[in-house]
């Protein structure tokens, strides 16, 4: 029988296993999460450097926030792959320096907000580098939410092959199966009264057949 080979690493995989459908979801809502949180984060700095209520307790939330999805996003843990292909090792370690970029985008809103809370001489000055960064860091974050996006359409195509491909070897064990059942009708025939089991064999294998016809039919419809 055909053997199909497994998806490669560098489509969706970590530690050797593909990931879930349901495991590139998450991933993509926390680099989302990771982007807006990002941009509240600013907004409210702005906001409790201008004395408003409560602003600075948002914008902590959103650095919260935004340091807990990073971490998700790089560490293997929780059912999550950390950095579980090349792009994406790229993007965090190599030549986009991602890591290190929100990291310190990170760092300095945290300086930001204390110096802010301590009404410090440097808060303008700390602000003011935030809010310049801060265009620069959306944009690695967008160009890292894209390669999680185009990794999991990766994935879902390579699933759908390989779909096919199981649905081809389901085919061939059937026509398989049909062949056996026309012989034991064959036999069944020549030997009379005592092939009466051969046909009941016969019967029950044409049965078996055509319901697995009708699952390759529904397979193939949603495999698309």
């Amino acid at each position: 029988m055909h053997m199909h080979a497994p998806i490669p690493p560098a489509a969706g995989q970590a530690s050797g296993k593909p990931l879930p459908g349901e495991v590139f979801g998450a991933l993509i809502n926390l680099s989302g999460r990771r982007r807006f949180t990002s941009q509240r984060l600013v907004l409210y700095a702005v906001l409790a450097s201008q004395q408003q209520d409560g602003a600075a307790a948002v914008a902590q939330e959103a650095l919260a926030l935004f340091r807990g999805a990073h971490k998700s996003l790089l560490t293997e843990a929780d059912g999550l792959p950390g950095v579980f292909c090349p792009e994406l090792e790229q993007a965090y370690h190599g030549k986009l320096q991602g890591d290190r970029s929100i990291t310190a985008f990170a760092d300095l809103a945290e300086r930001t907000l204390r110096a802010i809370a301590q009404a410090s001489r440097d808060s303008a000055e700390l602000l003011a580098e935030l809010v310049r960064i801060t265009t620069p860091t959306l944009a690695i974050l967008n160009q890292i939410t894209s390669i999680y996006e185009e990794q999991a359409k990766l994935h879902a195509r390579l699933m759908k092959k390989q779909l096919r491909g199981v649905i081809t070897d389901i085919e061939t064990i059937n026509r398989q199966a049909r062949m056996v059942a026309f012989n034991a009708r064959i036999v069944a025939a020549r030997a009379g009264q005592a092939g009466k089991e051969f046909s009941v064999v016969a019967g029950v294998l044409s049965n078996i057949s055509g319901e697995i016809d009708e699952m390759v039919s529904a397979a193939l419809a949603a495999a698309g």
